[in-house]
C-alpha cells in the first residue's frame, strides 16, 4: 500500500511501505452496536470542498423528500437546509483529528472553546453548502441525526457563484494564516491529486463520500450503514467506484464491512501530531479484483 505525505512545502511524496498503518471520521460515529454488525451473512455494518453537477444521463439522484423529518428512511437536502445539516457535521467531527486540524493552530492558542466551535461550524456549513449547490447531500433520522456529502460521478468544480454564496471566501479570511495554508494551500490540493492519482481513468466517473457523520443521540441506529448503502447500491447498478478517506481507525471495520479496502495512507504533517488518513475504495459489486 503506498502512503502519502504532506510535507510543510505542499509536495506530494508517494512512498511504498510495505506493512498496512492504520486514518476524516474520528468524531462521527460511524461504530455501530455489534447487534447491527450482523444483519448480512457478510457481517456488513451499518468524509475537496469543489462542487459538483451530475452527470444526468447516467447517475440517478434521488428527489429531495417532502417531510424534514423521514424517520430511517434516506433523502437528499436541500439547500434552505445547509446550515441544520452542518450542524450535524459540526458535532460529528467536534473531536475529530482532520476537523482541528484547521482549528487548532498557533494562531488560536488563546481562542476560547465556544470561539473555535463557531469557528468549526462555519467551516461545516460552508463546506454543506458547496456540496447541496453542486454534489449531493444525504440526511436520515429526525433532526438530521446522520448527514453524508457526497460528489457525484462527472462533477464539475467548483463555480464563481457558489463560492461567494457559500461563503468559502469568507472562510479564508476567518481561518488564521497557518489555518488557511493547511485548507486551502494543502488539503484540498492534496485530497485532489491523491483522488486522481489512486482512481486514475475512473476518477471522473466515481462516486466520492467526502464526509459522513451523525450526531451523537443518533448513534447506534444504522443510519451512518444506511446513508452509505444510499449511494453504493446505485454505484453497483452502474458500475462505479465509491471512493473515501478516512480520519479514524477504528472506522475501517465498518467501512471494510461494506466493501471498501484501504488501497493508500496520507498524512498532515504541519501540525505537531501528525494526522494520518487511509484512502478507501469500494469497486461495484460483482467486480472487486
Amino acid at each position: 500500500m503506498a502512503s502519502t505525505t504532506l510535507a510543510s512545502n505542499t509536495e506530494i511524496d508517494l512512498v511504498e511501505k510495505p506493512g498496512l498503518n492504520k486514518r476524516k471520521d474520528s468524531g462521527n460515529g460511524l461504530i455501530e452496536p455489534q447487534p447491527q454488525l450482523q444483519e448480512s451473512s457478510n457481517g456488513d455494518a451499518n468524509m475537496e470542498t469543489t462542487e459538483r453537477v451530475p452527470d444526468s444521463a447516467t447517475t440517478e439522484i434521488p428527489s429531495p423528500g417532502s417531510a424534514k423529518d423521514t424517520g430511517d428512511q434516506v433523502r437528499v437536502v436541500e439547500l434552505s437546509e445547509y446550515k441544520a445539516a452542518a450542524r450535524c457535521l459540526a458535532e460529528a467531527f467536534e473531536s475529530d483529528a482532520v476537523g482541528r486540524y484547521f482549528v487548532d493552530t498557533p494562531g488560536t492558542k488563546d481562542w476560547t472553546p465556544e470561539q473555535k466551535w463557531e469557528l468549526h461550524l462555519f467551516m461545516m456549513e460552508v463546506i454543506t453548502y458547496c456540496h447541496i449547490a453542486q454534489g449531493m447531500v444525504t440526511t436520515i433520522g429526525p433532526d438530521y441525526g446522520g448527514v453524508a456529502l457526497w460528489m457525484p460521478p462527472n462533477s464539475a468544480d467548483m463555480n464563481l457563484m457558489t463560492f461567494l454564496r457559500s461563503g468559502m471566501w469568507r472562510l479564508y479570511y476567518r481561518l488564521c494564516r497557518e489555518g488557511r495554508k493547511r485548507f486551502f494551500t494543502e488539503f484540498m490540493p492534496l485530497l485532489h491529486d491523491i483522488k486522481a492519482h489512486t482512481l486514475g481513468d475512473r476518477d471522473a466517473s466515481s462516486w466520492y463520500l467526502v464526509y459522513i457523520g451523525t450526531k451523537p443521540a443518533a448513534r447506534g441506529k444504522g443510519y451512518a450503514r444506511k446513508l452509505v448503502d444510499h449511494v453504493t447500491c446505485q454505484a453497483d447498478r452502474d458500475g462505479r467506484a465509491t471512493y473515501l478517506e478516512s480520519s479514524n481507525v477504528a472506522n475501517l471495520p465498518f467501512y471494510r464491512r461494506l466493501g471498501f479496502k484501504e488501497c493508500r495512507k496520507l498524512y498532515l504533517q504541519r501540525s505537531e501530531e501528525v494526522v494520518e488518513l487511509d484512502i478507501m475504495v469500494r469497486e461495484p459489486k460483482g467486480k472487486e479484483e
